[in-house]
């Protein structure tokens, strides 16, 4: 009988994007945990792969790659996961090129906006640093303005300041992160399928009209167990995973002590339970892996 991993956890965010672990930090951590196949997730950025690969041991946790790719069409917004894919791969780095280029463009529309909203504006040498940050978004500006005095936490400013504007700018579209990810040899997976945009919540119809319409795009596989989820959530996907023939994934959604989520937090089933999409994802990671 073949064993699979008893602890995973699939979706986890390093210093190199929003999270405040290092990369080295975090497989420390999630060997410390017992957990036995990661993946660090950075969102439109792959240098923890690069990072972690040098890194790993004989008696180091099994570790797929990852990414998170922050996308939109004219549908709505998608996080789209990739797995197991070749970093060294021309068309995976194009559009990691591409996605990051996007992110520097939010970043300084959002200072464009905070300047011409609230008059608020931070010295030269701070915006040059934040400028140097690997992939800077919205928790980096946050902690910024609470560094300078413009509120007293970073979810304030988030919620105060940086969600008054409508930043819509210039997303990767969905098949384009599906098809670099696919031409790297690795697997796109719809990241946390039910939370959509803010407090969007995709259900039912709607939920089974997205899975269709990125499935016909290439998707997959969907993050059926997820930090997040209900047993009811959880219950759905899994139902629609087994409709359109997904890999399943579990993760936490970690950012370290940008979020409460604890690593290793997935909500994935017990190990004598674990659902055909799952075991069939161990079986095509592991394999790529050996």
């Amino acid at each position: 009988m073949t064993c699979y991993p008893k602890k995973i956890d699939l979706h986890i965010h390093s210093k190199i994007s929003d999270g405040t672990d290092t990369p080295s930090e975090i497989l420390q951590k999630v060997k410390g945990l017992g957990i036995e196949l990661f993946s660090i997730t950075d969102h439109d950025a792959i240098k923890a792969a690069q990072i972690i690969s040098r890194e790993l041991r004989d008696d180091s946790p099994a570790f797929i790659t990852g990414v998170e790719f922050s996308c939109r069409d004219e549908n709505g917004k998608y996080h789209i996961l990739g797995y197991s894919y070749d970093p060294s791969e021309k068309a995976v780095m194009d559009i990691v090129q591409k996605a990051h280029d996007y992110r520097m463009e939010k970043l300084t529309s959002r200072l464009n906006f905070l300047k011409s909203e609230f008059g608020i504006t931070f010295p030269q040498n701070e915006i040059d640093t934040l400028l140097r940050q690997e992939n800077p978004g919205k928790p980096h500006i946050g902690k910024l303005m609470v560094k300078c005095g413009f509120a007293s936490t970073k979810e304030e400013a988030i919620s105060e300041y940086l969600n008054k504007g409508d930043f819509i700018g210039r997303y990767v579209r969905p098949e384009e992160a599906i098809n670099g990810i696919l031409a790297g040899g690795g697997i796109p997976v719809l990241a946390h399928p039910s939370f959509g945009s803010g407090n969007q919540l995709i259900t039912g119809a709607e939920m089974d009209k997205r899975l269709s319409r990125l499935t016909e795009l290439g998707l997959q596989g969907a993050e059926c167990f997820y930090s997040g989820f209900s047993r009811e959530l959880i219950n759905e996907m899994l139902d629609f995973a087994k409709k359109y023939d997904l890999y399943i994934t579990a993760g936490s959604d970690y950012h370290g002590a940008n979020k409460t989520v604890a690593l290793g937090h997935t909500n994935h089933p017990d190990v004598s339970d674990y659902p055909a999409g799952l075991i069939r994802f161990f079986r095509r990671v592991l394999a790529d892996i050996k």
